[in-house]
């Protein structure tokens, strides 16, 4: 390597290996701060891929309250045909509805939506009715619960009490459900701040974890999954269409 001598007599490097040094610094100290935007770009993106909005939360469980509807319209047709099943299963599954749909679902809704779509007087009439649902569905609920506690039905009066309850239920829901999917849900951002929308989801998944463990809404399909499989009907190609 040259060495260049300044008018004060001191030795210098090469200005061109000086340069390529710069350079190669440059390059090293710009790479890691790129891998390190990097890692914080995709930590945020993980972030917001994990994130739940509230109108996606209520809706998936509403996909649970879906296939419990199922779970009854099964039971409900055993029972018309005298075919025999694992009763404790209709039992279960009505417990499912209390705790989930009922104690933790319709109160969310109650507690924290509601009121808020009222205090704006919008869709309030829907949320009348709404609200007038869950509360005999409640009643529906408690009525299969007592009836299915015994695992067994042997008696013609409570199966056929029992066949009106499903009936019911399942006729109530179906609608009411739907309206929330396209109507209620799709209307909470138009009512709440971006800011409080996803706080609310916060909140939403707080009190999940909370009432249900860590696992909170995964549990729960587990174990409709389980009752699915003891009824037959888990497997979603026999329901298509030969």
């Amino acid at each position: 390597m040259k060495t260049y001598w300044n008018n004060k007599n001191v030795p210098e490097s090469d200005p061109d290996s000086n340069r390529r040094r710069f350079l190669k610094n440059g390059l090293f100290y710009g790479t890691l701060a790129g891998i390190a935007g990097m890692s914080s770009f995709t930590g945020c993106s993980k972030k917001a891929e994990e994130e739940i909005s509230p109108a996606e939360d209520l809706m998936r469980e509403h996909g649970v309250l879906n296939r419990i509807l199922l779970i009854y319209d099964t039971c409900k047709l055993n029972l018309i045909n005298g075919k025999e099943f694992p009763t404790d299963v209709l039992h279960n599954s009505a417990t499912i509805i209390s705790d989930f749909i009922e104690g933790y679902h319709e109160k969310l809704e109650e507690d924290i939506l509601f009121p808020r779509f009222l205090k704006q007087n919008y869709l309030a009439e829907l949320i009348q009715v709404l609200s007038i649902q869950h509360s005999a569905g409640r009643k529906l609920t408690g009525q299969i619960i007592q009836l299915t506690k015994s695992n067994t039905l042997s008696d013609p009066d409570e199966s056929k009490k029992l066949i009106q309850l499903l009936d019911g239920f399942n006729t109530m829901y179906r609608p009411h459900e739907a309206r929330e999917d396209t109507v209620l849900f799709p209307a909470i951002r138009k009512i709440i701040p971006e800011n409080e929308y996803f706080e609310m989801g916060e909140d939403f998944e707080s009190k999940e974890h909370e009432l249900f463990g860590d696992e909170g809404f995964e549990s729960i399909v587990g174990k409709v999954a389980d009752l699915e499989k003891q009824l037959g009907i888990y497997e979603l190609s026999e329901f298509t269409p030969q």
